[in-house]
C-alpha cells in the first residue's frame, strides 16, 4: 500500500465498546440471561461487569468471581456465541466518518478484539462501516488474544508497520496491556461509559484519551502528516 499520510498508518481498534455500543445493549444483557437460568446465585450490575471486564478481564471475571468451571465456561461461551448471532450492536456516532477518513489516507484498519471475528465483520457490514483489513477475534487460542501481544506483531509484520507507526484504540485494560507489551501507543476510548475508576486509570496511563469519537478523529487528524 502507499505510505499513509498521518504519523498513524494503523489503527488497531477495540470492537465492543469502541467501535460499537455492545456491552449495555448485548453482552450485559446475555450474560443476565445466562446467569439467571444456570446460575441465579451471580447478580451482577452493569457497572460492576465493566469493571470486572476492565480487570482482570473476562476469563477471570467469569473463573475467579462468578465462580465457573472450565466446562461451564464452554457452555456460557456456546450460549454467548449464540445469543450475539441474533444482536447486532449499533456504531457510536462519527466511527464510521473516522475508519473513512483514516483509509483515504491510505491508512490501514485493523480489530484487535475479544468478540467472534465473524460477528466483527457482521457488525461492520450491518452499520455501513468500511471493513477492516486484517481482524483478530476470540477464535484464536487464548495465547494469540490480547493482553498478548501476539496480534500486533502479526499485524506488524503483515504490513511492514514500526511500532511508533500503529495507534491501538481500546476502553479496557487488556488492551492497554497488549499495547504496552508491543511498544505500540495506546488511546483510550472513553465514550462507552462513565465510571470513574476506569477513566482514572486510563487519563493515568494512556498516551490519549478521549471522551468522544469526535476528540479521536481530530486528534487523528492533527496527528503529523494528516494535513497532507
Amino acid at each position: 500500500m502507499n505510505r499513509s499520510e498521518t504519523q498513524y498508518r494503523c489503527l488497531v481498534l477495540d470492537h465492543d465498546d469502541t467501535a460499537v455500543n455492545s456491552t449495555a445493549t448485548v453482552h450485559y444483557p446475555c450474560f443476565v440471561e445466562y446467569m439467571e437460568a444456570f446460575h441465579p446465585e451471580v447478580r451482577m450490575t452493569l457497572e460492576e461487569y465493566f469493571l470486572y471486564n476492565f480487570d482482570p478481564g473476562v476469563i477471570p471475571m467469569f473463573t475467579d468471581i462468578c465462580g465457573l468451571s472450565l466446562e461451564e465456561l464452554k457452555k456460557e461461551e456456546a450460549y454467548w456465541k449464540e445469543y450475539t448471532k441474533h444482536h447486532v450492536p449499533k456504531a457510536y456516532q462519527g466511527i464510521r466518518e473516522l475508519l473513512e477518513e483514516h483509509r483515504a489516507r491510505g491508512g490501514v484498519i485493523t480489530v484487535v478484539s475479544h468478540s467472534y471475528s465473524e460477528n466483527i465483520l457482521r457488525d461492520y457490514r450491518e452499520n455501513g462501516l468500511p471493513l477492516p483489513d486484517q481482524v483478530f477475534g476470540w477464535e484464536y487460542p487464548g495465547e494469540q488474544r490480547k493482553p498478548n501481544p501476539w496480534p500486533l506483531y502479526r499485524i506488524m509484520e503483515t504490513w511492514n508497520l514500526k511500532p511508533e507507526e500503529m495507534l491501538v484504540v481500546d476502553d479496557l485494560k487488556p488492551g492497554y496491556d497488549m499495547a504496552r507489551a508491543a511498544g505500540v501507543a495506546f488511546a483510550g476510548a472513553g465514550w462507552a461509559h462513565n465510571i470513574e475508576r476506569i477513566e482514572t486509570f486510563m487519563r493515568k496511563n494512556c498516551q490519549v484519551y478521549f471522551r468522544t469519537v469526535a476528540e479521536l478523529a481530530e486528534f487523528l487528524r492533527r496527528s503529523p502528516g494528516a494535513e497532507g
